[in-house]
Protein backbone atom coordinates (compact mmCIF):
# COMPACT_ATOMS: atom_id res chain seq x y z
CA UNK A 1 0.00 0.00 0.00
CA UNK A 2 3.17 2.28 0.71
CA UNK A 3 4.10 1.70 -2.37
CA UNK A 4 0.90 2.43 -4.35
CA UNK A 5 0.98 5.84 -2.63
CA UNK A 6 4.47 6.53 -3.91
CA UNK A 7 3.74 5.94 -7.42
CA UNK A 8 0.09 7.51 -6.68
CA UNK A 9 1.17 10.79 -4.98
CA UNK A 10 -1.38 13.92 -4.31
CA UNK A 11 -5.35 13.72 -4.00
CA UNK A 12 -5.92 11.58 -7.05
CA UNK A 13 -3.58 8.59 -5.54
CA UNK A 14 -5.63 8.94 -2.36
CA UNK A 15 -8.69 8.53 -3.42
CA UNK A 16 -8.05 5.71 -5.49
CA UNK A 17 -6.43 4.35 -2.85
CA UNK A 18 -9.46 4.41 -0.45
CA UNK A 19 -11.83 3.45 -3.02
CA UNK A 20 -10.09 0.05 -3.39
CA UNK A 21 -11.48 -1.19 -0.04
CA UNK A 22 -15.08 0.58 -0.84
CA UNK A 23 -14.94 -1.07 -4.18
CA UNK A 24 -14.47 -4.71 -2.71
CA UNK A 25 -16.75 -3.95 -0.24
CA UNK A 26 -19.93 -2.96 -2.81
CA UNK A 27 -18.59 -5.74 -4.39
CA UNK A 28 -19.05 -8.43 -2.07
CA UNK A 29 -21.18 -7.02 0.75
CA UNK A 30 -23.37 -4.41 -0.98
CA UNK A 31 -24.56 -6.11 -4.24
CA UNK A 32 -24.95 -9.64 -2.55
CA UNK A 33 -27.09 -7.85 0.64
CA UNK A 34 -29.16 -6.34 -2.37
CA UNK A 35 -29.88 -9.67 -4.10
CA UNK A 36 -31.19 -11.02 -0.81
CA UNK A 37 -32.91 -8.05 0.27
CA UNK A 38 -34.73 -7.85 -3.29
CA UNK A 39 -35.84 -11.45 -2.29
CA UNK A 40 -37.04 -10.59 0.73
CA UNK A 41 -39.62 -8.58 -0.47
CA UNK A 42 -40.78 -11.01 -3.17
CA UNK A 43 -43.78 -13.79 -3.05
CA UNK A 44 -42.69 -17.72 -2.36
CA UNK A 45 -43.79 -19.52 -5.60
CA UNK A 46 -43.24 -23.01 -6.57
CA UNK A 47 -40.92 -22.32 -9.10
CA UNK A 48 -37.74 -22.47 -10.05
CA UNK A 49 -36.38 -20.02 -8.40
CA UNK A 50 -38.91 -20.64 -5.68
CA UNK A 51 -40.03 -16.89 -5.83
CA UNK A 52 -42.00 -14.29 -7.91
CA UNK A 53 -40.16 -11.34 -9.78
CA UNK A 54 -40.76 -7.72 -8.59
CA UNK A 55 -41.94 -6.51 -11.90
CA UNK A 56 -44.64 -8.44 -13.46
CA UNK A 57 -46.36 -8.41 -17.14
CA UNK A 58 -49.74 -8.31 -17.69
CA UNK A 59 -51.64 -7.65 -20.13
CA UNK A 60 -51.46 -4.97 -23.08
CA UNK A 61 -47.87 -4.17 -22.15
CA UNK A 62 -48.89 -2.92 -18.79
CA UNK A 63 -46.17 -3.76 -15.99
CA UNK A 64 -46.85 -3.71 -12.61
CA UNK A 65 -44.30 -3.53 -9.68
CA UNK A 66 -45.39 -5.69 -6.37
CA UNK A 67 -43.44 -5.46 -3.20
CA UNK A 68 -44.15 -8.17 -0.37
CA UNK A 69 -43.76 -6.49 3.11
CA UNK A 70 -45.75 -9.98 4.49
CA UNK A 71 -42.06 -11.91 5.36
CA UNK A 72 -41.09 -8.84 7.72
CA UNK A 73 -44.89 -8.72 8.70
CA UNK A 74 -44.57 -12.35 9.98
CA UNK A 75 -41.04 -12.35 11.57
CA UNK A 76 -43.07 -9.60 14.18
CA UNK A 77 -45.93 -11.39 14.32
CA UNK A 78 -44.82 -15.22 14.45
CA UNK A 79 -43.73 -15.89 18.41
CA UNK A 80 -41.47 -18.68 16.66
CA UNK A 81 -38.98 -15.96 14.55
CA UNK A 82 -38.73 -13.76 17.62
CA UNK A 83 -38.13 -17.02 19.69
CA UNK A 84 -35.36 -17.78 17.50
CA UNK A 85 -33.63 -13.95 17.76
CA UNK A 86 -33.57 -14.60 21.70
CA UNK A 87 -32.35 -17.79 21.41
CA UNK A 88 -29.58 -16.60 19.49
CA UNK A 89 -29.10 -13.47 21.30
CA UNK A 90 -28.39 -15.61 24.67
CA UNK A 91 -26.54 -18.19 23.40
CA UNK A 92 -23.77 -15.08 22.10
CA UNK A 93 -24.23 -13.15 24.83
CA UNK A 94 -23.40 -15.84 26.96
CA UNK A 95 -20.76 -17.51 24.69
CA UNK A 96 -19.23 -14.25 24.53
CA UNK A 97 -19.21 -13.65 28.55
CA UNK A 98 -17.36 -17.28 28.61
CA UNK A 99 -14.86 -16.41 25.66
CA UNK A 100 -14.07 -13.21 27.62
CA UNK A 101 -13.43 -15.21 31.32
CA UNK A 102 -11.39 -18.05 29.81
CA UNK A 103 -9.84 -16.04 27.24
CA UNK A 104 -8.90 -12.99 29.00
CA UNK A 105 -6.27 -14.62 31.36
CA UNK A 106 -5.18 -16.37 28.73
CA UNK A 107 -4.18 -13.65 26.60
CA UNK A 108 -2.58 -12.22 29.77
CA UNK A 109 -0.66 -15.05 30.43
CA UNK A 110 0.91 -15.09 26.61
CA UNK A 111 1.55 -11.64 26.85
CA UNK A 112 3.55 -11.47 29.97
CA UNK A 113 4.93 -14.80 29.19
CA UNK A 114 9.02 -14.53 28.80
CA UNK A 115 9.69 -13.38 24.42
CA UNK A 116 10.75 -16.93 23.46
CA UNK A 117 7.78 -18.59 24.74
CA UNK A 118 5.18 -16.31 23.05
CA UNK A 119 5.23 -18.05 19.80
CA UNK A 120 4.74 -20.85 20.61
CA UNK A 121 2.10 -20.37 22.92
CA UNK A 122 0.32 -18.80 20.44
CA UNK A 123 0.46 -21.41 17.92
CA UNK A 124 -0.97 -23.60 20.44
CA UNK A 125 -4.00 -21.58 20.39
CA UNK A 126 -3.85 -20.98 16.75
CA UNK A 127 -3.63 -24.60 16.06
CA UNK A 128 -7.25 -25.66 16.13
CA UNK A 129 -7.69 -23.58 12.86
CA UNK A 130 -5.51 -26.01 11.31
CA UNK A 131 -7.90 -28.43 11.33
CA UNK A 132 -11.71 -28.48 9.32
CA UNK A 133 -14.19 -26.57 11.58
CA UNK A 134 -16.57 -29.29 10.65
CA UNK A 135 -14.80 -32.03 11.51
CA UNK A 136 -13.78 -30.09 14.86
CA UNK A 137 -17.10 -30.32 16.31
CA UNK A 138 -18.02 -33.59 14.81
CA UNK A 139 -14.75 -34.47 17.47
CA UNK A 140 -16.70 -33.30 20.16
CA UNK A 141 -19.84 -35.50 19.16
CA UNK A 142 -17.42 -38.35 20.06
CA UNK A 143 -16.36 -36.52 23.09
CA UNK A 144 -20.15 -35.71 24.76
CA UNK A 145 -22.17 -39.03 24.05
CA UNK A 146 -23.10 -41.14 26.54
CA UNK A 147 -20.40 -43.53 25.77
CA UNK A 148 -17.57 -40.62 24.95
CA UNK A 149 -14.80 -39.84 26.74
CA UNK A 150 -16.10 -37.92 29.10
CA UNK A 151 -18.53 -40.06 30.36
CA UNK A 152 -15.99 -42.97 30.45
CA UNK A 153 -13.71 -41.20 31.77
CA UNK A 154 -16.08 -40.31 34.77
CA UNK A 155 -17.33 -44.02 34.98
CA UNK A 156 -13.89 -45.01 35.68
CA UNK A 157 -13.30 -42.77 38.39
CA UNK A 158 -16.19 -43.34 39.97
CA UNK A 159 -17.75 -40.01 40.25
CA UNK A 160 -20.89 -40.63 38.06
CA UNK A 161 -22.85 -44.04 38.60
CA UNK A 162 -24.92 -43.19 35.07
CA UNK A 163 -23.37 -41.90 31.57
CA UNK A 164 -24.59 -37.99 31.84
CA UNK A 165 -26.71 -36.68 29.46
CA UNK A 166 -24.08 -34.01 27.92
CA UNK A 167 -25.14 -34.28 23.71
CA UNK A 168 -28.05 -32.61 22.21
CA UNK A 169 -27.91 -30.41 25.37
CA UNK A 170 -27.42 -26.21 25.59
CA UNK A 171 -24.42 -27.54 27.89
CA UNK A 172 -22.98 -29.01 24.59
CA UNK A 173 -23.98 -25.94 22.31
CA UNK A 174 -21.47 -23.28 24.54
CA UNK A 175 -19.07 -26.14 24.94
CA UNK A 176 -18.54 -26.25 21.09
CA UNK A 177 -18.89 -22.44 20.50
CA UNK A 178 -16.41 -21.30 22.94
CA UNK A 179 -14.27 -24.38 21.99
CA UNK A 180 -14.42 -22.62 18.36
CA UNK A 181 -14.97 -18.99 18.63
CA UNK A 182 -12.47 -18.28 21.40
CA UNK A 183 -9.24 -17.98 19.76
CA UNK A 184 -11.35 -15.09 18.01
CA UNK A 185 -11.11 -13.52 21.24
CA UNK A 186 -7.50 -14.58 22.40
CA UNK A 187 -5.59 -13.03 19.26
CA UNK A 188 -7.13 -9.60 19.45
CA UNK A 189 -6.71 -8.95 22.83
CA UNK A 190 -3.56 -10.33 22.84
CA UNK A 191 -2.37 -7.58 20.07
CA UNK A 192 -3.94 -4.64 22.54
CA UNK A 193 -1.84 -6.41 25.71
CA UNK A 194 1.65 -6.54 24.07
CA UNK A 195 1.00 -2.35 23.24
CA UNK A 196 0.71 -1.20 26.68
CA UNK A 197 2.73 0.72 27.83
CA UNK A 198 4.70 -1.08 31.33
CA UNK A 199 6.24 1.37 32.16
CA UNK A 200 2.80 2.90 33.83
CA UNK A 201 2.93 -0.19 35.87
CA UNK A 202 6.29 0.05 36.93
CA UNK A 203 5.27 3.42 38.47
CA UNK A 204 2.55 2.35 39.77
CA UNK A 205 4.47 -0.11 41.85
CA UNK A 206 6.78 2.70 43.00
CA UNK A 207 4.20 3.95 44.72
CA UNK A 208 3.00 0.99 46.72
CA UNK A 209 -0.18 -0.26 44.60
CA UNK A 210 -0.32 -3.89 45.26
CA UNK A 211 -0.82 -5.99 41.40
CA UNK A 212 -4.16 -6.72 41.50
CA UNK A 213 -4.90 -2.44 41.95
CA UNK A 214 -2.12 -2.02 39.08
CA UNK A 215 -4.71 -4.77 36.97
CA UNK A 216 -7.67 -2.93 38.00
CA UNK A 217 -6.78 0.62 37.41
CA UNK A 218 -4.24 0.63 34.57
CA UNK A 219 -4.26 -3.28 32.62
CA UNK A 220 -7.85 -3.67 32.52
CA UNK A 221 -8.89 -0.23 31.20
CA UNK A 222 -6.29 0.06 28.90
CA UNK A 223 -7.68 -3.43 27.27
CA UNK A 224 -10.76 -2.70 26.68
CA UNK A 225 -10.38 -1.65 23.04
CA UNK A 226 -9.33 -5.61 23.12
CA UNK A 227 -11.77 -6.62 24.61
CA UNK A 228 -14.60 -5.07 22.51
CA UNK A 229 -12.88 -6.26 19.18
CA UNK A 230 -12.84 -9.73 20.87
CA UNK A 231 -16.28 -9.93 21.93
CA UNK A 232 -17.32 -8.42 18.46
CA UNK A 233 -15.88 -11.26 16.74
CA UNK A 234 -17.17 -13.55 19.15
CA UNK A 235 -20.58 -12.10 19.34
CA UNK A 236 -21.11 -11.78 15.23
CA UNK A 237 -20.66 -14.93 13.72
CA UNK A 238 -22.14 -17.29 16.87
CA UNK A 239 -25.41 -15.23 16.21
CA UNK A 240 -25.89 -16.67 13.04
CA UNK A 241 -23.95 -20.27 13.80
CA UNK A 242 -25.78 -23.25 12.17
CA UNK A 243 -23.57 -25.69 12.34
CA UNK A 244 -22.35 -25.93 16.08
CA UNK A 245 -26.26 -25.86 17.43
CA UNK A 246 -27.65 -28.11 14.92
CA UNK A 247 -24.62 -31.39 15.51
CA UNK A 248 -24.67 -30.36 19.32
CA UNK A 249 -28.11 -28.85 20.12
CA UNK A 250 -31.16 -30.25 20.63
CA UNK A 251 -34.54 -30.03 19.66
CA UNK A 252 -35.38 -27.15 21.82
CA UNK A 253 -32.27 -25.38 21.10
CA UNK A 254 -33.55 -22.88 18.47
CA UNK A 255 -31.49 -20.22 16.75
CA UNK A 256 -31.73 -18.19 13.73
CA UNK A 257 -29.02 -19.64 11.84
CA UNK A 258 -30.73 -23.19 11.97
CA UNK A 259 -33.84 -21.45 10.84
CA UNK A 260 -32.80 -19.89 8.05
CA UNK A 261 -31.37 -23.29 6.82
CA UNK A 262 -34.90 -24.76 7.61
CA UNK A 263 -36.95 -22.30 5.07
CA UNK A 264 -34.27 -21.72 2.47
CA UNK A 265 -34.04 -26.22 1.91
CA UNK A 266 -36.92 -27.74 3.95
CA UNK A 267 -39.59 -25.30 3.35
CA UNK A 268 -37.96 -23.93 -0.14
CA UNK A 269 -39.58 -20.32 1.19
CA UNK A 270 -36.56 -17.96 0.31
CA UNK A 271 -38.39 -14.89 0.75
CA UNK A 272 -38.84 -15.55 4.37
CA UNK A 273 -35.39 -16.56 4.75
CA UNK A 274 -34.49 -13.86 3.08
CA UNK A 275 -36.06 -11.62 5.59
CA UNK A 276 -34.27 -13.35 7.99
CA UNK A 277 -30.84 -12.56 7.28
CA UNK A 278 -31.88 -9.05 6.15
CA UNK A 279 -33.41 -8.69 9.84
CA UNK A 280 -29.89 -10.42 11.40
CA UNK A 281 -27.45 -8.22 9.89
CA UNK A 282 -28.80 -5.17 10.46
CA UNK A 283 -29.68 -6.72 14.72
CA UNK A 284 -25.45 -7.31 13.75
CA UNK A 285 -24.99 -3.80 12.47
CA UNK A 286 -26.21 -2.68 15.63
CA UNK A 287 -23.34 -2.65 17.75
CA UNK A 288 -20.77 -1.64 15.33
CA UNK A 289 -22.55 1.99 15.28
CA UNK A 290 -22.65 1.86 18.99
CA UNK A 291 -18.98 0.83 19.06
CA UNK A 292 -18.25 3.53 16.85
CA UNK A 293 -20.48 6.08 18.48
CA UNK A 294 -18.73 5.31 21.52
CA UNK A 295 -15.05 5.57 20.29
CA UNK A 296 -15.86 9.20 19.00
CA UNK A 297 -17.41 10.53 22.18
CA UNK A 298 -14.56 8.97 23.81
CA UNK A 299 -12.11 10.50 20.90
CA UNK A 300 -13.87 14.04 21.41
CA UNK A 301 -13.46 14.41 25.17
CA UNK A 302 -10.12 13.42 24.65
CA UNK A 303 -9.67 16.29 22.98
CA UNK A 304 -11.03 18.47 25.02
CA UNK A 305 -9.50 17.50 27.92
Amino acid sequence: MSRLRRLLPGVAGHNLITAIPWFWLALFFLLPFLFVLKISLSEAALAQPPFLDWIQEVEDGLVTIQLNFGNYLLLIEDDLYLAAFWGSFEIAVISTLLCILLGYPMAYAIARAPQHWRLPLLMLVILPFWTSFLLRVYAWIGILKNNGLVNQLLLTLGIIDQPLTLLHTPVAVYIGVVYSYLPFFVLPLYATLTRLDTTLLQAAADLGARPWKQFLTITLPQSLPGVIAGGMLVFIPVMGEFVIPDLLGGPDTLMIGKLMWTEFFSNKDWPLASALASVLLLVLILPFVLMRHYEQKASRQAQES
